[in-house]
């Protein structure tokens, strides 16, 4: 490949491969220069013309992780036949039924031990998911009825942090049974708040996932 005959294709190429890299070594013990030998013949000198360093590929890592999900809550926010509490019980179906996750939760490392990509994930649903996504459909809940929220801002986060960090097991791993007791505090946690939106087909679905996480390991 030609440096910078397609600057995007090039990009991509770039960040698709640090993903996989990433995902199957930790960001850690991925150098530029495993990165670079899988590319096809790509030169070190095309990487920095679009990266300055590992961090940056890292930072459009991050992006290309939480794009496409991003935009499937832009869509269940927008939607107009919802009321606020089926938007939030939609978000978390969709989110979990999404094909990608299984090929996702298949190859990924403990985040625990990839503080950065662990940083990237939190600093997204804390500056972006929550005030942009959940937010809106509490307030919109609120207007119709369905959603009680005295503190509506301070919920959002903490629906969606519970929901990305605690109860996700490539953050806090343990076995298949202490990831399903998660899910039903998450549970009892929300129709504390009137929210009974968690219901069994999403529990078998989390179930599969995790042990599809655990087989990986």
């Amino acid at each position: 490949m030609a440096r910078n005959k397609n600057p995007e294709e090039t990009m991509h190429l770039i960040v698709d491969t640090a993903y996989r890299l990433f995902m199957e070594q930790g960001y850690e013990h991925t150098s530029i220069q495993d990165i670079i030998g899988q590319l096809g013949g790509l030169s070190k000198g095309a990487i920095y013309h679009h990266f300055k360093s590992k961090e940056d590929i890292l930072i459009a890592v991050i992006d290309k992780m939480t794009a496409e999900s991003n935009q499937l809550l832009a869509d269940i926010r927008d939607r107009v036949d919802l009321n606020g509490r089926e938007k939030l019980k939609a978000i978390f179906k969709y989110s979990i039924n999404r094909p990608v996750q299984n090929e996702i939760f298949a190859v990924a490392p403990n985040f625990k031990n990839n503080s950065k990509l662990l940083f990237g994930i939190l600093s997204d649903t804390v500056d972006e998911v929550a005030p942009h996504y959940i937010l809106p459909i509490l307030r919109q809940g609120m207007a119709d009825g369905s959603i009680q929220a005295e503190y509506p801002e301070q919920l959002a986060e903490l629906i969606i942090l519970v929901a990305n960090v605690w109860i996700n097991p490539m953050i806090f791993g343990g076995s298949v049974e202490e990831s399903c007791r998660r899910f039903r505090v998450f549970d009892q946690m929300m129709r504390g708040f009137g929210l009974d939106i968690i219901d069994e087909e999403m529990f078998k679905r989390l179930k599969e996932l995790t042990e599809i996480y655990q087989k990986s390991k």
